[in-house]
């Protein structure tokens, strides 16, 4: 098992409090590939730098942190890239928690 950062930016046009959903969806996608989340950090809604769409100026910012074998991010990432809820996605190698803190 790898540890991994996962950073979401949400789709905010629908409903602003929806988020927790969203957040609960993927935890649970992640769970059900066989990972194990460790952390999830919400970040507050920023605007985009560059608007490809007028639809969607601004996106929700998460950040999770998990646990899971590496042949489990390509199943994960086509998962995402479907659903509404999730606008970006991007997994990264994140580096080994500390012991003792």
């Amino acid at each position: 098992m790898k540890r991994y950062e996962g950073l979401f930016i949400l789709n905010t046009t629908g409903r602003e409090d929806g988020i927790k959903e969203a957040i609960d969806k993927i935890t649970t996608e992640i769970a059900a590939a066989g990972g194990k989340v460790e952390t999830v950090q919400k970040m507050d809604k920023r605007p985009f730098a560059r608007v490809a769409d007028k639809r969607h100026t601004a996106g929700f910012y998460v950040n999770i942190i998990f646990e899971s074998q590496p042949s489990v991010l390509a199943q994960l990432r086509s998962r995402f890239v479907l659903s509404e809820e999730v606008f970006r996605v991007l997994f990264t190698t994140a580096p080994a928690a500390k012991k003792g803190a």
